[in-house]
């Protein structure tokens, strides 16, 4: 006979685990097969309620925070980019555009593994690599930190395509989430450096979030490289932001654009990130 887990000596009550496993073997009665007698915690169909949003909200926020402090993670680098950018030994069979960006692919895998690396020779607990875990660039920067024989961290989305964590994230750090804002919360409350790679809409959608919130002061100041001089001055007239009035110039200071792995990781040297 199996002894029960003896509960945590600061935690007396019964352990949710055991009564989740009690609850698999009470007598099946019209009573226990209700539905409203499932235990809260364990009920899907009531976790999925429109009006247990915040609930699940708090969850999404929680999982990934426990486990990234458990594993003792201090602080990441985070790699923005495209996830349609192919590996330049895919580009023959792409749109014309993306293949002409194929080459950021491996600038993204060789500036991961340069990150891991120096991150491995401190310890590997900060500047680990976080990418969207999904293909292109986020398959690039996963496959970095591996080449590296390092951690990296993939935070996965539901979408009806693209949502497959690639296979080069450390299993024990993919994880999946249904909220946009709160992936994009665990994307910055480590950041130590951002960077961004060519990309679409979401990689937009990211680096102006990081812009604004620092722009703003509600993000401490953290290095942002953009990869890709010509590509990022050809999508963005960040000139006519500033002529415009509608950013300050000094604000153009807020980034800095990189070419190639090695200035990326020089900048970050400069800038202080490695220590």
């Amino acid at each position: 006979m199996t002894a029960p887990r003896r509960p945590d000596a600061a935690h007396p009550l019964p352990d949710a685990r055991d009564d989740i496993e009690r609850a698999r073997h009470v007598p099946q009665t019209p009573q226990t097969l209700s539905p409203t007698h499932r235990l809260a915690f364990a009920d899907p169909d009531f976790l999925a309620r429109q009006d247990m949003r915040p609930v699940r909200l708090q969850l999404e926020l929680l999982k990934a925070e426990v486990t990234l402090a458990e594993a003792g993670i201090n602080s990441t680098v985070v790699m923005f980019g495209g996830a349609r950018i192919p590996a330049p030994k895919d580009a023959a069979g792409a749109h014309p555009g993306l293949a002409a960006l194929s080459p950021y692919y491996d600038a993204a895998r060789a500036f991961s593994r340069g990150v891991t690396e120096r991150s491995i020779a401190a310890g590997g607990t900060d500047n680990v690599i976080v990418t969207g875990g999904g293909p292109g660039v986020m398959e690039a920067g996963n496959l970095g930190a591996a080449d590296a024989n390092g951690v990296s961290i993939g935070l996965n989305i539901v979408l009806p395509h693209e949502q497959a964590p690639n296979l080069h994230v450390t299993p024990a750090l993919s994880f999946n989430f249904h909220y946009f804002a709160v992936r994009k919360m665990h994307f910055l409350m480590r950041a130590n450096a951002i960077t961004v790679f060519p990309g679409g809409f979401g990689t937009l959608d990211e680096l102006f979030e990081a812009l604004t919130l620092i722009q703003t002061g509600r993000m401490a100041r953290v290095p942002i490289l953009l990869f890709g001089t010509e590509f990022w001055q050809r999508i963005v007239n960040w000139d006519a932001l500033a002529d415009s009035g509608t950013i300050y110039r000094e604000d153009l200071g807020l980034f800095r654009f990189v070419d190639t792995a090695d200035a990326a990781l020089a900048a970050l040297d400069e800038g202080g990130v490695f220590g």
